[in-house]
Order: C-alpha cells, then structure tokens, then sequence
C-alpha cells in the first residue's frame, strides 16, 4: 500500500478500519475507495500524474504506479523502503518537504485543542474521512497566498553588510583629459591608473582609432564567425604572435575572458588534466579553473619546493598544466619563470602565464618578464590585455597554432561574443607597434618607480618593497582606507581608490599607487608631502613593520578555491602584521 508512507496519511493517523474515535484523537478508515483518497488524488500531483483512480495509484503491486508513486520526493524514498516503514507515528525529515503533511498536521493539532471545529457525525461515523479531509485542505492557505519572497531585501542586506565592514565601493568620476594626463577635467591627479605608460593618448594610438572609426565605423558588426572579423583584427593578432614569439594568436573582448576561456577548453579537450595553480593568481585564472572542474592544486605564492611536491603527487603520464602571473599586481612580486619551467619539463607539464601587469612594461620589445629573462620559448601559453600598459582595451592568449586554434574553435567565451571594434583594435595594434620598438616610456616608467618608492621609504611611509613598477602603500583598515581617500581628493586633489577585500585579504588594505611617464617629480614630491600629512591627521604612526612571515610567503589570498581547500569555512587571512595604530578607530 502507498499511504502508509505518504507523511499527510501518517499526520492523519489513518489505519486500516473505518471508524472514527469519539475522543477526537484518531480518523481510522479502509483506504480504498474513501473520500480522503479522492481528495488526495486531486491534490497530489504525484498520485494525479498517473491518471489514474486512487484504488489503482495505492496498488503498488501494479509496476507501473509503482513508478508514479516512487517519483514524489517524499514519499517516494519510504515506498521503497517498506520493511522499515511503520503506519503510525514514523518521523522522516523528508515529511516537512510534503505539500499536505503540514496541513495535515495543523489540522489534527487544532482539533486536538478544539474538537468544536470537527464535522459533525452523529449517526454517521462513516462519513468523517472525506470531510475530514477537506476541513484539513480549507484550513490551510493556498501556496498562492503565502507571503511573498522579499528578493530585494536579500540584497540590501548583502549591500548593508559590505558598507557597514567599509568595503563598499564607490566609482569616481575621473574623466580623463587627453593631452593632459593623469589629470581628470576637474584638474585632480590620478595616482591608481592601469594606463601606466600613458599610452591612452599617445598620438599614434589616438590617430589610428580616429582612422578606423571613418573607415569602418563604430562596431564590429558581429561576432569573430559571423561577419565581425576585420582586417585590424588579424593584423593585431599577428602582431601580438610576433610579440611573444608565437605561432599565432587570438583576440578576446578582454583578458578574463582570455583566460576563464582558454584554461576551462583546456581543461575539457585533455582529458584528466590536473591544474596546479598559484595561490596569488587572478580572480578571472581562478574563474577558469573553477569552470573546468578539473582537479587542481594551489601551491604556495612563488614556492617551487611546495609545487614539486605537488607535482610529485601525480606520475608522468597524468596530464597536468602550471598557472601562474609574471607580476602580481598588489604586491608586486614576480614570479619564478624560469624554475617553474624546469618543474614543467621534469614532471611533463603545459605552462599557462598570465603577462598582464607585464606586457607592455618588461622585455626589450615589451613583450614582458618573460621575455626579460630569456624564457619565452618555454611558455605554452601566454595570456595578456591591451588595456593597461597599451592604453586600449581587449584581451588575448599567444601559443602554437594547434592550441589557438583548438580555443577558437570550442571556447564559448570567445565563440558567442562580438568582436572587439575596429577602432579598439586599431588603436591596439598602434600601440604594441609602437612599443615594440620604442624603449623611452619603459625606461621613464621604471625610473618614476624606483623614485616615488625611495622617497615614501625616506619619508617613513609603510611602503612595501617591491622589485616591479608596483608600489603598495599599507593601511590595514577598510574603513580608514576609504576615509584616508576621500580625504586625499577632498583637501589635495589626489585620487587614489583604496584597495580592499576581495581585491587583497581582509587586514591588507592599502593605497596602491601607479607612478608612470605621465607623472612628473614634482607631482611626486606633492603626493608624498600630502600623503605626510594624512598620515599625521590620522594618527597613524609613521613606521610600520610588514612582517613577511611565512603566511606572506605562501600567499593565502581570499580566493573561492582556497576556501574549500583550506578550511571549508570562511576565507582565510594573508597575515601580513601592518603595525598602524589609529586612535580614531574606535
């Protein structure tokens, strides 16, 4: 029998004789035929999938209704599961899932309270299982009158909390002036622009957009298949293989793109590929690997012992692949190419590195730290953008033919989007010309670095030390952070947006300040004359210490993949120890 393991029957206290107790307590009845089946039958859409009366549906010795009674999610599990099941009083956690076992048990509740509201059955006791069963049903509201799921709410409070832990962010407006840069058309100066060399107005790069744009016009016109390839786009993407010294290359709209698209086809074309990933990498590397579902490993930030003994885990003949940056754009750390390569050729691995804080910057022709230090050919795939050191937009990956091709031709990412514009590619394709043989704007970008980094070291502000153009100014604090930069562009006209959580773990907030050609040692000298004074108005103690302890090291960044494989509960916190001490926290 079915009902038995239906939990409304159960709630009901229904067995196998047709009689109702005075005292209220019981409603006993032969199933078979009664008026509570019919109801139930109307009601259930598991018992009314099968089209079928209620004296059929309860057989289950019938196979096929068998099948339809197994389907409910809830009594489904018990019908198998007979030998255990009791009639009365068994208690499953699936019963609160059933539409009618909450009724049900109101219901009997209520008139356990208040036998006055049980139908009438004077001289006709066998009456009371069809009205029974419709009194339940009345009493109980209709699913389409309960209360309404407040889906806003749910995020406004998830906007409430990140304003009250003062991480929420704020866009400023900065329109930039071309010709002036890094000034804004309100005359305030930028200090956190990704457009490092100042490539953003170079004129080279503004003509050849402004060329594009009356020759081809506005848009693409479509995606890469359909009617939206240009000729600016295959010249740039010959460029770009030129650049790194690969066989070809392929645009994407940007590099997140590039890289959740190209490590998740990856993945899905070998299979078993295991991915061993650096536990600093980028949100959009991470995205990647989280899409592909392969099984993966984070290894320590920049720790090759902690990646062979990861790799050693695995023989030879499992396909594996490393990912890792050349430079990591908060802390400014560089990455070990040239001793990961080694790893991958030891234990047979594909190289996938992320050039994106280094092309443009890094290399005799700006093809980045890769290049600098004389292991490009030992890359598999480069990944890159052209909106930061090129001054434009787009992403792209660079390798052999047989890997662009295979991602041109089974990445959804880049199969289903529309191609990037002539003009953006235009401009692209100005600017990594131009830089390929122009050395002027590395050399200054570098310098202007090195300078700014030395002069917050003489003024004892806690900058961190770094080898790159990066140069990380700590904090510590969200709120303060946030505090500290509306103070800067209110009383000083500097801009510099506070970096914080998910950007860098909880406890590192920081300025991250991006000197280039464009700014000039007298901005300098303002920027650190008013950052000074902040500091004092404050009251952060001028001297920090960074404690570069092990945890530094290893780079436990509050990343989703590192979640699950650290701890399983909440994300972790890079301990980097920022000795500031504000008395206005409080």
């Amino acid at each position: 029998m079915f009902a038995p393991y239906c939990p409304y029957f159960k709630s009901m206290s229904i067995t196998n004789n047709d009689t109702y107790n005075a005292d209220h307590s019981m409603y006993t009845g032969n199933l078979t035929g009664s008026p509570m089946m019919t109801t139930l039958h109307n009601q259930c859409p598991f018992i009314a999938m099968a089209k079928r009366n209620y004296s059929t549906v309860i057989n289950t010795s019938n196979t096929g209704n068998q099948n339809q009674t197994t389907r409910c999610p809830v009594s489904g599990k018990n019908v198998q599961d007979q030998t255990n099941a009791t009639v009365n009083g068994r208690t499953d956690g699936n019963v609160s899932k059933c539409p009618f076992s909450s009724m049900a048990s109101s219901f009997q509740q209520k008139a356990t309270l208040d036998p006055s509201i049980l139908p009438s059955f004077t001289n006709s006791p066998l009456k009371s299982l069809g009205e029974i069963a419709q009194t339940a049903l009345n009493m109980s509201p209709s699913t389409d009158k309960e209360e309404k799921i407040d889906y806003t709410k749910q995020f406004t409070t998830a906007i409430d909390k990140v304003k009250s832990e003062g991480r929420y962010r704020v866009f400023r407006n900065m329109t930039r002036q071309c010709g002036n840069f890094p000034h804004s058309d309100d005359n305030t100066v930028v200090w956190c622009s990704n457009d490092y060399l100042g490539m953003g107005q170079n004129p080279k790069v503004i003509d050849a957009i402004q060329r594009a744009v009356q020759e081809s016009g506005a848009g693409s016109g479509g995606t890469r298949n359909i009617a939206g390839t240009n000729k600016y786009h295959l010249e740039l993407e010959q460029e770009l293989a030129d650049l790194h010294q690969k066989e070809a290359a392929l645009l994407f709209a940007n590099c997140y793109s590039a890289n959740q698209s190209a490590i998740s086809t990856i993945v899905k074309l070998i299979p078993g590929l295991v991915l061993f990933s650096d536990a600093k990498n980028h949100a959009s590397l991470i995205d990647g690997i989280k899409q592909s579902r392969a099984t993966k490993h984070v290894f320590k930030h920049n720790d090759v012992d902690d990646l062979r003994d990861n790799l050693s885990k695995y023989p030879k003949s499992t396909p594996k692949m490393i990912i890792f940056e050349s430079v990591y754009s908060m802390d400014g750390t560089v990455a070990p190419i040239e001793q990961f390569c080694d790893l991958a050729e030891e234990f047979n691995c594909l190289t996938f590195l992320d050039e994106v804080h280094a092309v443009g910057l890094y290399g005799d022709r700006g093809a980045g730290i890769a290049e600098r230090d004389g292991v490009m050919s030992r890359i598999d795939i480069i990944s890159g953008t052209l909106a930061k050191a090129f001054g434009v937009y787009g992403g792209y990956i660079a390798a052999n033919k047989q890997i662009v091709d295979a991602v041109r031709s089974f990445a959804p990412g880049f199969i289903f989007t529309s191609a990037l514009p002539p003009s953006v590619t235009a401009g692209a394709l100005a600017a990594v010309h131009h830089l390929k043989s122009s050395t002027i704007e590395r050399q200054q970008h570098q310098q202007r670095a090195s300078d700014l980094k030395r002069m917050l070291k003489s003024a004892g502000l806690p900058v961190m030390d770094t080898t790159t153009h990066i140069v990380p100014l700590m904090v510590g604090d969200a709120a303060l952070c946030k505090r500290m930069s509306d103070r800067l562009l209110e009383k000083y006209k500097i801009y510099v947006q506070p970096i914080n959580y998910p950007t860098v773990p909880v406890g590192t907030e920081r300025f991250r300040l991006t000197p280039g050609p464009v700014h000039t040692p007298q901005m300098m000298a303002y920027l650190v004359d008013s950052l000074k004074e902040l500091w004092e108005e404050f009251k952060l103690e001028s001297k920090v210490e960074l404690q570069q302890s092990q945890k530094v090291r290893e780079g436990v960044y509050q990343h989703e993949y590192e979640k699950e494989e650290r701890d399983g509960k909440g994300l972790p916190l890079l301990d980097i120890m920022v000795n500031v001490v504000s008395s206005s926290r409080t």
